[in-house]
């Protein structure tokens, strides 16, 4: 498959891509959703010995979600930069450890949107959190045990493979 052309259909908030695809001889259309790298973080405050997520509403899925901390990397931003930034602004801790855990793409068939998990342990908050006002963000902190956490029944992706995460590294 060889991408022969590339025409942005939409420059918005987020911008879609009208790309025009060969394949075996043939040639056809589909867009492409630039959704930017993401970065995504499984906080867990070392003193209080509890996970925190962020839960808030969420367009795509027309919900409110508990999930683990998430938002995008910022141009000039190492992602590194971004999730820690993340985490103050959501969570109003700072990062004492960061360990990646891994990066994937959220959905191969139409989105550039790469996410970048990492493990994040904190210990002293030094604001309340709660997003951004200029982003609109209205995030609700959510502290849960270990076993909360493996209990969470959740439709988010990055939040699943945090889970799946710890219970694997549960069992080295």
């Amino acid at each position: 498959m060889k991408i022969k052309n590339r025409e942005t259909a939409y420059d918005g908030y987020f911008k879609i891509y009208k790309l025009t695809v060969e394949q075996e001889g043939k040639t056809f259309t589909r867009e492409q959703f630039d959704r930017g790298d993401a970065v995504a973080a499984l906080v867990y405050d070392t003193k209080q010995e509890e996970y925190i997520l962020a839960k808030q509403f969420r367009v795509g899925s027309e919900s409110e979600l508990i999930e683990v901390v998430a938002g995008m990397v910022d141009k000039g931003e190492q992602p590194e930069q971004s999730i820690k930034r993340e985490i103050e602004e959501e969570t109003g801790y700072r990062v004492d450890n960061l360990e990646h855990v891994y990066t994937f793409y959220s959905s191969p068939g139409g989105t550039t949107e790469r996410v970048m998990l990492y493990y994040a342990e904190v210990s002293d908050q030094q604001s309340d959190g709660g997003g951004n006002d200029h982003e609109h963000e209205h995030i609700e902190i959510i502290r849960l045990s270990a076993q909360e956490l493996g209990q969470l029944q959740t439709p988010d992706a990055k939040t699943i493979i945090a889970q799946q995460w710890v219970r694997l590294k549960k069992q080295q």
